[in-house]
Formats: structure tokens, sequence, C-alpha cells
């Protein structure tokens, strides 16, 4: 594919997912993301020459223009779209699908010393929130969705919605190709609760229901106290239910 057609792509991708989006005029001129990825295609055509010093030299002026650090020898797929963008970071073994959009504060980290594969892949249509954290050499399958400041260490299934830290699934759709649409900040307009907000909520509701038992049983052991002579009477008579041997019966 020509370079000019990539970037027109570019330019269609943030039109098809960002309504504030008027025209393709102010995608060109004021959109940090679309101008970060421009300089990022041709630092990484430099770096493929193997002038490294040089692509660097053009991911640092991109980084200083734009706020977005995309390393040049990173491996980014077809209509890209990072919105907003400030704080973004795309480490140098990272490999991003088609159609995946990021927003501001994400990071696709390394966590090794290690100079081989070291960051993260990101399969087509994938959806990271703001400030999500997705860091080692993990793969995040196809159509899932990452929410804003999730902290993702492990491997994500295809179509899976994960929130939290660390990130832990919330949603799941029955079969990849049932991976639903495009959703802002990885979540959609319904919403979706945390899993061990739901766990805490749970366990409240449990304590609730012991405590009226306790006071229940706290209250009836108060009764007893105060009437003795009748408890003890009542319990004469649930032990002779108990046998059998009720009054005014003869075997």
């Amino acid at each position: 594919m020509a370079w000019w057609q990539r970037i027109r792509e570019d330019i269609d991708a943030v039109c098809e997912r960002d309504p504030a989006a008027r025209s393709r005029f102010d995608v060109v001129f004021s959109y940090p993301g679309f101008h970060a990825l421009v300089i990022y295609r041709l630092a990484h055509a430099v770096w493929g020459a193997r002038l490294y010093s040089l692509g660097r030299w053009l991911s640092h002026l991109g980084r200083f223009l734009t706020g977005i650090e995309i390393h040049p020898g990173a491996t980014i797929g077809r209509k890209l779209f990072i919105d907003h963008g400030m704080g973004v970071v795309i480490g140098e073994t990272s490999a991003i699908g088609d159609n995946v959009t990021l927003y501001q504060g994400v990071t696709l980290g390394g966590v090794s010393l290690n100079p081989g594969k070291r960051h993260p892949t990101l399969d087509h249509d994938v959806i990271v929130g703001a400030g999500a954290k997705v860091l080692g050499p993990i793969t995040i399958g196809a159509g899932a969705r990452i929410g804003s400041n999730a902290v993702v260490v492990k491997d994500v299934a295809p179509a899976t919605t994960v929130v939290g830290i660390p990130a832990r699934p919330v949603a799941t759709a029955a079969r990849a190709e049932e991976r639903p649409g495009f959703a802002a900040y990885g979540i959609s307009s319904e919403g979706l609760s945390d899993p061990v907000a739901r766990a805490i909520e749970t366990l409240i509701d449990r304590v609730q229901t012991l405590s009226a038992r306790v006071a229940s049983l706290e209250e009836e052991l108060a009764r007893r106290h105060d009437s003795p002579g009748e408890v003890a009477h009542q319990d004469r008579g649930e032990d002779a239910r108990s046998r059998g041997d009720m009054p005014g019966v003869r075997g």
C-alpha cells in the first residue's frame, strides 16, 4: 500500500470513531494522534533501513510535538486511532493490528530486560481505555476491550472485556465473531461493574443477613433469661412431644 493511501486510511479512522471530527481538514491540522502516526511511519521506514539513530531522533521529535511516544521499531497495522493521545507510550517490540483504538495515557510496556519480544501484541479491533497499562509479551485477542486504568499482565481472550487492577474479565462474547462494536474507552454505554466490587457487595449483603440472624438469636436468649419458668415448661413440652409421651395418651 502506498504511503498516501495509508495516511488517508488513518484520517478515515479518526472520522469514523470520533464524532468531534467535523472534517478531514480538522484531522490533518488539529489531531495529535494523527500527527504522531505520520511521524511514526516515517521513523519506522528509516528504522527499517537500519538508520537507527535517525529513527530514534524522529521518534523523539514526534514525542516533543504531540506528547505521544511511539518507538520506531514497533509494528502498527492499518487505521490505528489514538484519541487525545497525551502520554501514550508504545514500546519497541509492540505489535498492533488493524482498527485498534488507544486513548490518552495508555502504555504498551515491557517488564523484562530481555532484548527479544518484551512488549504486548494487540490483535485487530482492540480498544484500550484511558490510562490502561498493558505490560509484558502478552496477547490481547481480537475485539477485546480494556477498561480505563486497568493493568493487564496476562493474555486476554478475543471479544473479552477486562477491568481492574490486575485486570479481570467482566464480559465475554460466545464466539469471537460476535464481538461487540465500537465502545468509547472500552466500556459500553450500559457500563460494567468491577468483579471485585461485585464480590464485596455480595459479602456485605451476607454480613447484613448474618447480623440480622444474630440479633434474632440474641433476642431469643434474652427472652429465655427473663422467663426461665415458662421457657423450662416449653422445653419439657417439646421433649415430651419428641418422645410421643403426650398427656392423656396411653400406649
